[in-house]
This record gives C-alpha cells, sequence and structure tokens, in this order.
C-alpha cells in the first residue's frame, strides 16, 4: 500500500504543478510566508517543500537572496536526460522479463488517454505514467524513486517541448513502438527505441538553447523559434 504524502511533500506538489503550468514563472521569487498563504499551508512545510524542490533541481536556494524558481535551461535540460536514459535504461531492461499483461494493458490504455488528451500538461502526466507503468516490474523501488524525481525535473521541459515543438505525434509513435518491443519481450530492441524516444526528446530542446548567447531561458527560446504549430495527429489507436 502506498504511504499517504506527507503536508511537505503536497506543498511540494503545488508548487511543483504551478512551475510546470507556468504561474509560477522562471524567476520567480518564493517567499515562505506568501506560499503559505496562496496556497493555505503553513510555513514549516513550505520551507521543507522549498528544499524538496531544490533538490530536483526545480527550486534554487540562495543564503541571503531566498529562493527562486529555477531558470530553464540547455544545460540542466541535457543533464536531465542523460542520466533519465541511464535509469529508464537500467529499469526497462529489468522490468521487461517479469511485465505482465496487465501492466502492458495498462500502458496501452494510457497511449489512448494520450491520443484523447487535449491539455499538454495532462499529456505530460500520462506519458509518465506509461513510462512507469513499463518499468514497473524492474524489482528495485529504490530505482523507480529515481526515475520519478527525473521526471519531477524534466516536467517543465517536456511541457515546453510537446506545446511548441509540435512533438506530440512523434512521442506517440515512439511510445507504440516501445509498447510494441515490450510485448514481444524484445529486450535489445526496446532498449534502442527508448534511448531514440529520450535522445529526440532532448535535442530539440537543447538546440533551441543553444542559439541563445547566454544562459538560455528555454521558454523564451523556444516560443521565439517555434511559435508556429501544426495539428496533432494521433498514433494509431490501440485496442
Amino acid at each position: 500500500m502506498q504511504k499517504p504524502l506527507t503536508v511537505a511533500e503536497q506543498v511540494a506538489n503545488v508548487v511543483r504543478q504551478s512551475i510546470a503550468e507556468g504561474s509560477l514563472a522562471a524567476g520567480t521569487p518564493l517567499r515562505q510566508d506568501d506560499l503559505a498563504e496562496r496556497f493555505g499551508f503553513s510555513r514549516m512545510p513550505v520551507r521543507d517543500a522549498l528544499r524538496q524542490l531544490e533538490a530536483e533541481g526545480i527550486v534554487s536556494i540562495h543564503p541571503t537572496k531566498g529562493a527562486h524558481v529555477a531558470r530553464m535551461d540547455a544545460a540542466e535540460n541535457r543533464e536531465i536526460f542523460a542520466v533519465r536514459a541511464l535509469l529508464e535504461g537500467e529499469a526497462l531492461r529489468l522490468s521487461i522479463p517479469n511485465l505482465g499483461k496487465e501492466k502492458l494493458d495498462e500502458a496501452g490504455y494510457v497511449l489512448n488517454q494520450i491520443d484523447a488528451e487535449p491539455n499538454v500538461g495532462r499529456c505530460g502526466s500520462l506519458s509518465r505514467a506509461f513510462h512507469l507503468a513499463l518499468y514497473s516490474a524492474c524489482g528495485n523501488a529504490r530505482l523507480l524513486g529515481l526515475i520519478e524525481a527525473h521526471h519531477n525535473a524534466a516536467d517543465r521541459y517536456v511541457r515546453v517541448l510537446l506545446s511548441n515543438l509540435n512533438y506530440r505525434s512523434r512521442s506517440q509513435s515512439e511510445h507504440l513502438d516501445l509498447l510494441t518491443t515490450c510485448r514481444h519481450r524484445d529486450a535489445e530492441a526496446a532498449l534502442r527505441v527508448l534511448k531514440r524516444h529520450l535522445s529526440e526528446g532532448m535535442e530539440p530542446l537543447a538546440r533551441a538553447g543553444d542559439g541563445r548567447r547566454e544562459s538560455p531561458d528555454l521558454a523564451g527560446a523556444l516560443s521565439q523559434n517555434h511559435s508556429a504549430t501544426t495539428e496533432y495527429r494521433p498514433a494509431t489507436p490501440l485496442a
């Protein structure tokens, strides 16, 4: 049974969601009293939540200037996706021999939900659920915890990717390939698909950030370079 969330974890979830959605923009000061009043929590769990978010790289805390929302930059994006590739590759390798029909069907159901979901933020959450379903049989709870933490850190980047780079269709195609190789118990092919999927998620963001001369804010870079959008076309639905 899953343990109930502590108050600090609840605060971290609320603040993380606000940052990912953009209502707390990069560089925004995060004053404990203001956050406690805004979200209806006491000051102590807010402080603990900010420390948790600092560990995830979402918040920066300065000894004298206090906490603020960390900027999105190309270097951090590369680091996050590189670590994800290592962790998720190992989890997938361990999980595939033990994946039962229930988890495979769950992953397929989530893919159908992504196709039907118009909200970018919700798509990001569903994408995470898809990946975690495929890793769930790895038998290593600590590894899964690390993967979830890095999905938290990647969340802002994934949302920007999905909303600005018309990536959803390609991402869904790769998700479908990944699920198919897992159903066939082809670990080697599945690992190749996963590696390509994470690489193709990282590179467009990194290139957009590299186009800026100074510590690039990716959200700004992408809004400038990829303001045009195209119609999203779902991947082939799963039965």
